[in-house]
């Protein structure tokens, strides 16, 4: 299922802060505090110029009562102390405020973020790269945390800015304020259009740090295969080229930002000019009119206005990345799951582990059928070989079972109860898994064993290591149950990491045990020792054994024959020799193989 991706992301953004109100709001009136005292340097320069000129302002003396310009002076070289810390201490309470906010709003977000990935059926994640997810995790989320920590406060600034110095500069002379202040339409304009044009670019930069994860991760992963098959030139290029294209979508994106600045500084530059000539002007030929303070005033406003506003180019460059980001995380966040808990669903403990399949269809697309109205029973506490060639739908079964997929047609029920009228959690507690392609945690053959129940005591894990045949290597090696086997087991043999899984699953003591391909990557002997103990592995328990190697599911209660989704034979390891159809003939293979 495709993302459905927000079609006003940032606002989308600002609903996911809305949590944090309060010191959102708290940080916004810290910023403005600040942007106020930070103006006021322009008009603690006019106020001294004109009062060492003669010409006190007036509200000096109705405030102070004082006309000697000495003093006056010294009051304001205190007052400029007291706005500087005034100006220091909103500055630290809004830098505070707006990355302790952004700090927060990146874990939540994050943790939001992978909470959906875990809730995301699996198909999700057969047709998302890994690559492009963790670029979404990691990428995408500090994107948006870098918006809220600084563009976001710059532009909560210029707006405080236009409003204050562009209030100011009218109060003092109407028509120099709009003279100085004409730029600015141009500014906003110009700042619109290159919004509109850098936009698309941005979202290729964002597509392109995924596709270059993608291959990066992939790359890493499959380190063995390109080194056994001499391919380093080959995955070099291919890296070459992902990154070239990534790099050639930033260049598209650098065209618009470099040219922006040198463009919008020539309105700038006319407004000021114009401004300055105009106030000089009337100081030298019309007296009175305009004070050389209110020039000064304007010099050190206009500046103050018109240059900061030239980073809106910047912080729109910033919003579109964010807007970019933002897209991709709350697309993954609000695409709803097509696997899910059920309204009011049955409350089930610890199963018995008596399943029924009724008419079960199922395809992963549409034109390729895998499982065609296939029914089964398995009573409680039964051991069921499943066989049948490649193909045939058996691991298929597995993940219909743990509703990892729901199924297109009929129904699969537990003690009675169909499978989507079951929390996903009470479902999965009750079924533990042994896959042919083990996965392993970085960390230490103890963690890896007690995975899901990290407070299990050592002697519990001890004893499952030995009915899985794995104590006699732990206790072989120097830290034993601490020894870390490294990413994915690396440390570990197939045939060892297979023996965890299972001491892993036998750990979890699930009624419905299922084991697919689980001596797969085993040798003959300790293939041999896993069969003897099955019996115990699968005591009390429902036990589905998918095999290829025959010999492991020999005992079983039932073997169970899948062809082309269907179930072709059923019966004992016996009966099903005297048959002489599909399972004598899979059977008499191996032992001609074995022989």
């Amino acid at each position: 299922m495709m993302m459905e991706e927000p079609r006003q992301p940032m606002r989308r953004l600002f609903r996911f802060i809305d949590q944090y109100r309060r010191a959102f709001w708290f940080s916004i009136g810290s910023s403005v505090t600040n942007k106020v005292f930070d103006l006021m340097p322009p008009f603690l320069t006019a106020w001294i110029i004109d009062s060492v000129s003669g010409q006190i302002p007036a509200w000096i003396p109705q405030l102070t009562g004082w006309q000697d310009p000495w003093p006056i002076v010294v009051f304001l070289a205190g007052l400029t102390l007291v706005i500087f810390g005034f100006e220091s201490f909103f500055e630290w309470l809004h830098k505070r405020g707006f990355m302790r906010l952004a700090q927060r709003v990146q874990h939540d977000l994050r943790l939001q973020a992978y909470a959906t990935l875990q809730s995301r059926e699996m198909a999700y994640f057969e047709s998302e790269r890994t690559g492009n997810l963790m670029a979404m995790l990691n990428d995408d989320v500090n994107q948006l945390e870098r918006f809220l920590n600084s563009s976001f406060n710059s532009l909560v600034q210029l707006t405080t800015l236009v409003i204050v110095a562009g209030w100011s500069l009218i109060n003092v002379s109407w028509i120099l304020g709009l003279l100085s202040m004409l730029p600015i339409p141009f500014i906003i304009w110009g700042s619109i259009y290159y919004q509109r044009k850098i936009a698309p670019y941005y979202r290729e930069v964002r597509e392109g740090v995924g596709a270059l994860g993608n291959r990066l991760e992939n790359n890493i992963s499959g380190m063995l295969v390109i080194k056994s098959f001499t391919a380093e030139q080959y995955e070099q290029e291919r890296i070459q080229q992902v990154s070239a294209n990534y790099r050639d979508a930033n260049f598209r994106a650098i065209r618009w930002s470099a040219i922006y600045f040198p463009l919008i500084r020539m309105p700038i530059a006319l407004g000021f000019a114009g401004a300055l000539l105009l106030g000089s002007y009337w100081v030298l030929f019309e007296p009175g009119t305009f004070s050389l303070g209110s020039l000064a005033f304007f010099a050190m406003m206009i500046q103050r206005l018109l240059w900061p506003v030239t980073i809106l180019g910047t912080v729109f460059d910033e919003y579109q990345r964010a807007k970019a980001s933002a897209r991709r995380i709350f697309g993954l966040i609000d695409t709803p799951t097509q696997i899910y808990d059920p309204p009011q669903p049955i409350e089930v403990g610890r199963l018995k582990g008596e399943i029924e399949l009724k008419k079960v269809h199922f395809s992963y697309f549409s034109d390729q059928p895998i499982l065609q109205g296939l029914s089964m029973q398995v009573k409680a506490g039964q051991t069921v070989g499943i066989a049948g060639a490649t193909g045939g739908g058996k691991t298929t079964l597995i993940k219909l079972l743990l509703r990892l997929y729901d199924v297109n047609e009929g129904s699969i029920e537990i003690d009675g109860v169909k499978l989507p009228q079951m929390r996903l959690e009470d479902l999965r507690r009750n079924i533990a898994l042994v896959s042919q392609d083990v996965y392993l945690f970085h960390g230490t053959i103890r963690e890896n064993i007690a995975y899901g129940a990290p407070d299990t005591p050592i002697e519990e894990i001890q004893a499952v290591a030995r009915r899985a045949q794995l104590a006699e290597f732990i206790e072989a090696l120097p830290k034993q149950y601490e020894t870390v086997i490294g990413e994915r087991g690396v440390k570990l043999s197939g045939g060892q990491r297979q023996r965890l899984s299972i001491a892993r699953a036998l750990l979890k003591d699930a009624p419905i045990l299922i084991l697919d391909e689980a001596t797969s990557a085993v040798d003959t002997e300790t293939e041999r020792a896993i069969q003897d103990s099955l019996d115990e592995l699968t005591s009390e328990k429902t036990a589905l054994i998918i095999a290829h190697r025959l010999s492991t599911i020999r005992n079983a209660d039932q073997i169970i024959v899948l062809k082309e989704g269907q179930i072709a034979e059923a019966g004992a390891h016996e009966q099903l020799l005297q048959q002489q159809g599909l399972y004598a003939n899979l059977w008499a293979g191996q032992i001609r193989v074995r022989s």
